[in-house]
């Protein structure tokens, strides 16, 4: 069964999303969220929606931040005009072409139909650590390995 109008728009969401982050663009990255959305980020910070323009540009700025590549896990609608996106992801630090394993994720992003179209409502990247297990950590490098050397953002 193919994907659906509203899985192929959100998959395209989320790539805008993590362009948005790989080109260090903040507003175009807050643009994506709803008024009321929430990103929750790496560290663990919680910011609404009208602030996270705010709270990106100086992290821009003031940061060489890596680069994303991600694999998507599952895109499941949840209902008319909503839907959830699983994903794993891994950075790529600023002059290199390898991913750094220390800073392996797991992203979630539900998104929700509202006008002027598809807006994110809950952005959630979290460290993929996989405390006393080594191998899932290797695994989950190897799987986006080919990606980084490839500079594919998005499968």
């Amino acid at each position: 069964m193919g994907e659906t109008r509203a899985e192929s728009v959100v998959r395209e969401l989320y790539r805008e999303l993590l362009t948005a982050w790989n080109e260090r663009d903040a507003e175009r990255f807050a643009g994506l969220f709803a008024d009321d959305g929430v990103l929750i980020g790496f560290d663990g910070s919680q910011v609404d929606g009208p602030e996270i323009g705010k709270h990106l540009t100086p992290i821009f700025q003031d940061h060489p931040t890596a680069a994303y590549v991600a694999r998507i896990r599952e895109i499941r609608v949840l209902g008319p005009g909503a839907v959830l996106l699983r994903s794993i992801a891994g950075m790529i630090p600023p002059g290199t072409d390898t991913l750094n394993p220390a800073t392996n994720a797991v992203q979630t992003l539900v998104a929700e139909r509202r006008l002027p179209g598809w807006r994110v409502i809950l952005f959630q990247n979290t460290p993929a650590q996989y405390h006393g297990h080594p191998e899932a950590t290797a695994a989950h490098t190897a799987e986006l390995e080919p990606q980084a050397a490839e500079a594919r953002l998005l499968t």
